[in-house]
This record gives C-alpha cells, sequence and structure tokens, in this order.
C-alpha cells in the first residue's frame, strides 16, 4: 500500500528532524570530549614546566604555579580549537560509519549534505560563541598570567628575540620615536631607551640614549642620557628633559599583545594605540582572525567529511585518516604563515585574517562534491 505525497514528505521531515537531533547530539559530545581532553593535557604539561621553571624561586607555591597555569591554558586552547572540531568531526563520522548508521541515513533518502547540516549548524555555532565569550575570558585570563609572569619571571616570562616597544609622539618641538626595551608595569619608566627627535620640517635633529627614562606629566626624563646630534660631537647630560604628549595608559595600552585583548575591545584599542603613535596591525589582523573562526570550523567540518566518508569495507581508512590530519596540519601551517605575513605588513589584515579560512571551505567543499557527487 502507497502512502499519500503528503504522508511521505511528513515522514521524511520527522526522519530528517530526529536524525538532525540525534547528529547534532554526537557531534557536541565528540568535540566536548576532545577539547576537555587536549585541554587537560596541555594544562598539565604547562603547570610541569612552570613547576620547573619556579623552581628556585623563593615563596612560590604549588597551588600558585596551578593558578598560574590555569590563567593561561584557554589562550592555549583556544588556538587549538579547530583542531578539536577536526578531530571530534572525524571521529563521529568514523563511529557513524562503522556501525552503518549513515549507510542507514543514506537508504532512507538523506544525502551527504543532509548529514552535514548538523555539524556545520554546530561548526559556525561553536564559532561565534568562542569568539564573543570564550575569547574575552581567555584575553582577560592571558593578560593577568602575563602579569603574573612578569613579576615571577621578567617580561611575559619569555626571551623574545626583540621585545622592544616602540613609542611615537608629537611634540611641541617636532616628532619624536622613543625605543625602549622595556615598560613599568604603570608605563611611566623605561629601560634602554632611545629616543630618535626629529624638529617640525622633519629634519632628524638628535638621538638620545638612556639606561633609563621617566615619564612625568608632559615631559620625558632621560637619566645619565648621552646626546648625538648631526655634525656635531656626542655629549653626555646628567638629566635630559623632552617634551612628552603621550599618557602611561597610552603606552602600556600599546604594549598589550593583540591576543591578550578581548575581542569586544580590539577595535577601541586599535583606534587608541594608533592615535597614540602606536603600530595597531597586530590588533587589526586579530580582529579580522577571530571574526574569520566561525568559517575556519566550517572548513574543518568539510574536509573531515571529504576524509571520513568512506565506507569502511572499501578499505584505506587508516589512509584517509591521515590525511584528514595532514590536511587539518596543513591548514594550520598555512595560517600562521599568513598570519605572520600580515602581522608584518607584507599583506592586508583583512586578506591574512580571512584567505586560509574561505580558502580550506572551498577545498574541503570541492574534495567532497567531487567524492559525493563524481
Amino acid at each position: 500500500m502507497c502512502l499519500p505525497q503528503k504522508s511521505q514528505n511528513g515522514i521524511r521531515a520527522m526522519i530528517g528532524w530526529t536524525l538532525s537531533r540525534y547528529l547534532s547530539a554526537r557531534f557536541l559530545q565528540t568535540i566536548g570530549a576532545v577539547f576537555l581532553m587536549i585541554s587537560t593535557m596541555i594544562y598539565v604539561i604547562d603547570f610541569v614546566e612552570l613547576l620547573r621553571r619556579s623552581g628556585d624561586i623563593p615563596g612560590v607555591s604549588p597551588g600558585f604555579i596551578a593558578y598560574l597555569s590555569l590563567l593561561r591554558v584557554p589562550s592555549v586552547t583556544e588556538q587549538i580549537m579547530p583542531f578539536c572540531v577536526l578531530f571530534g568531526t572525524m571521529a563521529t563520522f568514523l563511529t557513524l560509519t562503522r556501525t552503518l548508521e549513515l549507510l542507514v541515513a543514506r537508504a532512507v533518502g538523506v544525502s551527504v549534505w543532509g548529514f552535514l547540516v548538523p555539524p556545520l549548524a554546530i561548526a559556525v555555532t561553536a564559532g561565534i560563541a568562542s569568539v564573543i565569550l570564550f575569547n574575552p575570558l581567555s584575553a582577560t585570563m592571558k593578560h593577568r598570567a602575563d602579569a603574573i609572569e612578569t613579576q615571577l619571571f621578567g617580561r611575559n616570562g619569555k626571551q623574545n628575540d626583540d621585545a622592544s616597544l616602540w613609542i611615537r609622539q608629537q611634540g611641541i618641538d617636532g616628532e619624536a620615536f622613543i625605543k625602549a626595551g622595556q615598560a613599568s608595569a604603570d608605563g611611566t619608566k623605561l629601560t634602554s631607551a632611545i629616543a630618535y627627535v626629529y624638529d617640525r620640517a622633519g629634519a632628524f635633529e638628535q638621538r638620545i640614549a638612556a639606561p633609563t627614562a621617566k615619564l612625568w606629566p608632559g615631559v620625558w626624563q632621560f637619566d645619565n642620557a648621552r646626546l648625538m646630534s648631526p655634525g656635531e660631537e656626542p655629549f653626555a647630560a646628567g638629566t635630559y628633559l623632552l617634551a612628552a604628549s603621550v599618557s602611561p595608559n597610552e603606552i602600556m595600552e600599546g604594549a598589550i599583545a593583540p591576543d591578550s585583548v578581548p575581542f569586544w575591545e580590539l577595535q577601541s584599542l586599535r583606534a587608541a594605540a594608533e592615535t597614540a603613535g602606536l603600530d595597531g596591525l597586530g590588533y587589526r589582523l586579530q580582529f579580522h582572525t577571530l571574526l574569520a573562526r566561525p568559517l575556519l570550523f566550517v572548513a574543518m567540518v568539510l574536509i573531515a567529511a571529504a576524509f571520513s566518508l568512506r565506507f569502511f569495507r572499501f578499505g584505506g581508512i587508516q589512509k584517509m585518516v591521515l590525511g584528514g590530519v595532514g590536511a587539518g596540519f596543513v591548514l594550520y601551517v598555512a595560517t600562521k604563515l599568513v598570519g605572520d605575513l600580515g602581522g608584518s605588513g607584507l599583506l592586508n589584515p583583512l586578506v591574512a585574517g580571512w584567505s586560509p579560512a574561505i580558502v580550506a571551505s572551498l577545498l574541503g567543499a570541492f574534495a567532497l562534491l567531487n567524492q559525493e557527487d563524481g
């Protein structure tokens, strides 16, 4: 007996809704489990490393180090979120394929694009939530962790090849560029300071080098300074004063790393940094990178589907899985490379932030179309 067309459509709609809820639950569980497992591993490794580094520092307890590691982990796990989506999606698809659940779904008329809707919707939702909710939390915690590390290990606890700070100001006598090895916590003291001063016409006027520089209201004080001017012999000065047009807050805001700034504050901080004469390129790049994250999650789902929807009876599952993992790492390396090019100014921040996600999504969709529809 044949059912009326209206009844058949109703049954298909009910099957599709039930299948979507089932797949959504499976994807959420798997991706959440992968994220929790990787986050735990990162926390344990970071905790052990911080314990080793703080072993010679008196008064630092393991509990305090555990707290510091807890502050650091969210910013790291935020970087591996795309891999959690990739691995979680691949694990879910492989499990559903092995148990023949996807085969049954295909048999009742659900295409590959039909059961891709739930993971794609979850990817977009998770990407948006990670940007507007998780990123502000992780950035705030990282900023606090950086401050603690500065107190324990020195500036940010890292030995960077070039951790210098550049400040540009427009004073009453002309423009000045000040380079410092580091700034104090309140932004009023610079160490290893070098100032390049230009007159109002833009001609180089003098170079001021001093071990320390102090910012007072409206003036820089360089102690034990050495001055050099074109056509003159260098000479030393116990104290040298230079007009200042920046505030301590502007200096510290400009010194905050882009990945330590919450998403909602990136644009305002970029504007404040550029107003103070500091480079706001990193903040623009971070802003567009975060905006593109939901699309990057979508790309990971498409790549995972292209490499994990092969039936087990066809064989070659291990190669498919390794191919998917390899594609994810290639995408990660490409994203970092494009990000470095954008951070150095060789690429527009808009292009650097969006191009990896767009290209990966197109390639994943093309591979899936070629595999499913020939």
